[in-house]
């Protein structure tokens, strides 16, 4: 296997819950790391990506109700508006873990986003996100975030009985490893700073776009 190297730029997609459409989220990252053990990848503030949301242009989350996530989706250009991410693909596990530092550049949290094992191509990874999440603090509490959300996802369809129980098994694995206080939760990556010479990625291309944010209409 190749490796990409440190500031290359690849994508990070994620394909819809269940794959039930076809509108993936495409996030460019810059690369940190890459070799046997994992995937370091820095998402920057302000980068511009595609992603998902309802037909008339609102956020998937705006949705407050069950069928949400049995609606079709379009995608829309737009930018990172949350904070810059450190993501940790460990290699071979359905999670990758995302670093999160507070607005004075003070480590916060880590959260695992229990994914799909990746799929690598020429200058992506690919998974599907699996809904369920852990927020892990730096005094080691763990928890489970979103089970309603998989609750409503397993009530429409989306997911049936086995791939509930299967990304519920996934949850208990991660909780096992994490309770194992290793890598990346051994302090590795907590005082890690992007390279201040990186620059934004350019936007995602090759996609259909129905929305297209004011921030990327010039």
């Amino acid at each position: 296997m190749s490796y990409w190297e440190p500031g290359s730029t690849i994508n990070w997609i994620y394909h819809g819950h269940g794959r039930k459409h076809g509108v993936k989220y495409v996030r460019p990252m810059t690369v940190v790391r890459d070799d046997a053990d994992g995937l370091a990848a820095w998402l920057a503030p302000g980068t511009p990506l595609l992603r998902p949301v309802l037909p008339d242009g609102r956020d998937i989350r705006d949705w407050d109700s069950d069928p949400a996530f049995g609606f079709a989706r379009v995608a829309k250009l737009d930018i990172w508006r949350g904070p810059g991410i450190l993501k940790y693909a460990p290699t071979g596990v359905p999670w990758s873990v995302w670093h999160f530092w507070d607005e004075n550049g003070a480590f916060a949290n880590w959260y695992l986003n229990l994914e799909h094992p990746h799929e690598r191509a020429a200058n992506s990874v690919t998974t599907e996100d699996a809904v369920l999440d852990l927020v892990i603090t730096p005094d080691r509490r763990i928890t489970r975030k979103d089970e309603d959300e998989l609750a409503s996802a397993r009530k429409i369809g989306t997911y049936d009985d086995e791939a509930v129980a299967r990304i519920e098994a996934w949850a208990e694995q991660a909780e096992a490893e994490i309770a194992k206080w290793r890598a990346p939760f051994d302090g590795e990556w907590l005082s890690w700073r992007p390279d201040p010479a990186w620059r934004l990625p350019a936007a995602p291309s090759g996609y259909e776009v129905s929305y297209v944010a004011e921030e990327l209409m010039s």
